[in-house]
C-alpha cells in the first residue's frame, strides 16, 4: 500500500494511492497514519479495503509527512560506503546515531527554509523505516517483523552548524522545514528487499547525488535491532537510514544551498520530492 496525508499544516487527513495513482480518502477507516493505524493487525485491516470503494478526493491538495505525530525522529549518519569515503571519515564500526526534532518534520513539497545565518546548507536523499510495532532490544533476526514500511527523507542540514559550533550535529540537523518526508509510506509488502533500492537528488536541475541502498553499510534489520538495545521504537517511530555520496559539502569547492532554489529527491518505488528554498522567516 501507499498511504499518505494530505491537507492543510495540521489537518491532514489519511489517504490511499490507488494502483490507477488516484487519491482516495480512508477517513473512515483510521483517523490518521500514525501510531496504532500502523500496527500489523491495523495495516491488514487497511489492506482488506478495496481501493475502489473509498471516494476519490478532488482536486490537487497538499501532500503532508507521510507519517503523523512522530515521536521519534532517528538518524543514521556515515551509513554509506562510498559517502563516508566522499566525507573523508573512517567506515563506523556500528552505526553512528543522531537525532532530528519532529519539530522539523514537512510535508515533501513544502518549501525549506534557509535558516538564518546560515551560510552551508545541504542536502541528503535517505530511506526511511517507519516502526509498526514496538521494538526493545529485538534481534536481527527479528528485526523485520517491527518495520510497517519505508518512505523518502531529505536529511536537510546546515554542515556549519554540525561541525564547526561546538561538535553536536543536531544544531545542524534541527531546523525548522530540514525534515521532509514522503509522499507516501510504502507497506513492506510492496518492497520485498529495500537494500537494491537506487535513489537520487538533483538541484536546479544538476543531478548531485546518484546512489542505491546497495552500499549501506548497515542493512535496515542491523539498524532496527541496534537502535532498539538503546531505546525502544514505537509505532510511527521514523529512522533515517544515511545518505549516498553527492552532498554539496563533497563538493569540489563545496556547493550549498541558497534561497529560490529548487530540489528534486526520489527513490525507485517509494515517490518524489520536489522542494524550494526560501529564507527563514
Amino acid at each position: 500500500m501507499k498511504l499518505v496525508r494530505y491537507g492543510a499544516i495540521g489537518q491532514e487527513r489519511p489517504g490511499i494511492v490507488d494502483a490507477s495513482g488516484t487519491l482516495r480518502d480512508l477517513s473512515a477507516h483510521v483517523s490518521d497514519i500514525a501510531g496504532e493505524a500502523l500496527l500489523p493487525e491495523s495495516l491488514a485491516h487497511l489492506r482488506a479495503i478495496d481501493p475502489a470503494s473509498l471516494p476519490a478526493v478532488e482536486g490537487n491538495p497538499r501532500i503532508g509527512a507521510c507519517v503523523g505525530k512522530v515521536g521519534k525522529f532517528v538518524c543514521v549518519g556515515l551509513n554509506y560506503t562510498d559517502h563516508a569515503e566522499e566525507a573523508g571519515m573512517p567506515i563506523p564500526d556500528e552505526p553512528v546515531l543522531f537525532m532530528k526534532p519532529t519539530s522539523c518534520i514537512v510535508g515533501p513539497y513544502d518549501n525549506v527554509e534557509i535558516p538564518r545565518t546560515s551560510v552551508k546548507t545541504d542536502w541528503e536523499v535517505e530511506l526511511g523505516i517507519v516502526i509498526g510495532k514496538t521494538a526493545k532490544y529485538v534481534s536481527v533476526e527479528d528485526a523485520y517483523d517491527h518495520v510497517a514500511g519505508y518512505c523518502v527523507i531529505n536529511d536537510v542540514s546546515e554542515r556549519a552548524f554540525q561541525i564547526e559550533r561546538g561538535g553536536q550535529w543536531d544544531k545542524g540537523k534541527g531546523c525548522d522545514t530540514f525534515g521532509p518526508m514522503g509522499p507516501w509510506l510504502v507497506t513492506t509488502d510492496e518492497i520485498t528487499d529495500p537494500h537494491v533500492l537506487d535513489m537520487w537528488l538533483e538541484v536546479d536541475g544538476k543531478r548531485y547525488q546518484t546512489g542505491s541502498t546497495r552500499t549501506m553499510i548497515f542493512n535496515v534489520p542491523t539498524i532496527v535491532s541496534y537502535i532498539s538495545q538503546f531505546m525502544s521504537l514505537q509505532p510511527g517511530d521514523v529512522i533515517s537510514t544515511g545518505t549516498p555520496p553527492g552532498v554539496g559539502l563533497g563538493q569540489k569547492p563545496p556547493v550549498y544551498l541558497k534561497a529560490g532554489q529548487t530540489m528534486r529527491l526520489a527513490i525507485s518505488g517509494l515517490g518524489e520530492q520536489r522542494q524550494t528554498t526560501v529564507p527563514a522567516a
